[in-house]
């Protein structure tokens, strides 16, 4: 039953007050149309609450944007909402194109640190730069060049599906679509995406199913990629995980591994600090893991939690960005490390799908916006 507007609604009674149920919320189809956005197919979703998202159906059915009663959710870069078409695949040209949103999804057969894989031409022959003293020069490659976090999330998708329906006095709308990585020679994996809300309710539901349609085994990887950002994101916020070991990415990140969990103001000219989180769950394997900003609106409270299963998804990635401009957190459930699908492959930690093989993922998204579902949320992670 729907909670809106400080009541529960069935559903004759919310019909007979409106015209078309989209005067509250649902799903509907819009195009992106300025700049290097343009031509992309897009659907803005609403749950009646005041939280609302769109999912980019030209960049992987990702969501782009998110904001609950005019606060965003996600942080933003400067980059836009780039079309698909102009991905740089290769080294660090992801992030030409990285537009942040709430979730970017990073895969599906590699992510993390651009690599030289002498063991597959998947990412293509290119031409690096070879230097020897002062002098360098231009040699053409013939093995895979894989660049920063995969090709996921610039994959437009097909048989797009957007609709909703009542099951009783709940109502439930979703836009669900299939994105292919696909070459000659190379990889041939689908990834079915359903992404849904519920009228009422402040949460998104993402179920992803990952299938290696080829003939050959093929490695895999996948991380949800889930930037927060101002107003969630501030001084004082705190991360909520329920830790058993965290490792630090670099040096740089070792040297703030005590206040891992606070996030402070912006910090002129700084460097990303990453942490690698071992997470305890419930016997099932469900984990829950939360941002929250205690001292939003004067002491309203906000917060951002994620709920997912350790089965599916055993590391949790942390990405701290207090920088200037790029104030931003990213809470990431991986299949993997971040360093590199080559060290991933030596360190035994590669996923490999075989024909026809496929993988389930569920992540929910959900929206804290008050001081008591903060502390029912920290009281339920540190249950964990």
């Amino acid at each position: 039953m729907p909670r809106l507007f400080g009541r529960d609604y069935t559903r004759d009674e919310l019909l007979q007050k409106v015209g078309s149920l989209d005067q509250i919320g649902g799903a509907r189809l819009i195009r992106l149309a300025d700049g290097n956005e343009a031509d992309a197919l897009a659907v803005l979703c609403r749950t009646g609450t005041g939280l609302s998202f769109i999912v980019n159906a030209n960049r992987g059915m990702d969501i782009v944007s998110a904001e609950w009663q005019g606060a965003s959710l996600c942080w933003r870069s400067h980059t836009g909402d780039v079309n698909a078409a102009y991905f740089h695949p290769l080294g660090l040209g992801w992030l030409r194109t990285f537009y942040g949103g709430l979730l970017t999804t990073c895969g599906a057969t590699y992510c993390g640190s651009p690599v030289e894989d002498q063991e597959t031409t998947e990412g293509g022959p290119t031409y690096r730069l070879v230097c020897e003293g002062e002098k360098c020069k231009l040699e053409w490659s013939p093995t895979g060049s894989l660049g920063l976090h995969g090709w996921f999330s610039h994959t437009p998708a097909k048989n797009l599906y957007v609709d909703g329906r009542w099951d009783g006095d709940e109502y439930v709308f979703w836009v669900q679509g299939k994105m292919r990585e696909a070459m000659v020679f190379g990889p041939n994996i689908v990834v079915t995406r359903r992404i849904s809300g519920i009228l009422g309710q402040n949460r998104i539901l993402v179920h992803d199913v990952v299938t290696n349609e080829g003939w050959e085994p093929q490695e895999h990887m996948y991380l949800y990629h889930v930037n927060l950002g101002f107003p969630v994101v501030d001084e004082g916020a705190e991360y909520v995980f329920p830790v058993q070991e965290t490792i630090p990415r670099t040096e740089l990140a070792a040297k703030h591994i005590d206040t891992w969990a606070e996030f402070p103001a912006p910090i002129p000219h700084e460097r990303e600090w990453v942490y690698y989180h071992k997470c305890r769950a419930a016997a099932d394997g469900t984990v829950y893991v939360a941002f929250v900003n205690r001292n939003f609106a004067g002491g309203q409270g906000i917060g951002v939690y994620l709920k997912y299963n350790l089965h599916q998804l055993p590391w949790l990635v942390q990405w701290k960005m207090p920088a200037q401009g790029h104030y931003v957190t990213g809470i990431e459930p991986a299949t993997n490390q971040v360093d590199g699908r080559v060290k991933e492959r030596e360190e035994g930690r590669l996923i490999v799908l075989q024909p026809g093989e496929s993988r389930e993922y569920e992540l929910e998204i959900g929206l804290l916006t008050s001081q008591a579902e903060i502390e029912e949320m920290v009281a339920r992670v540190r249950s964990l």
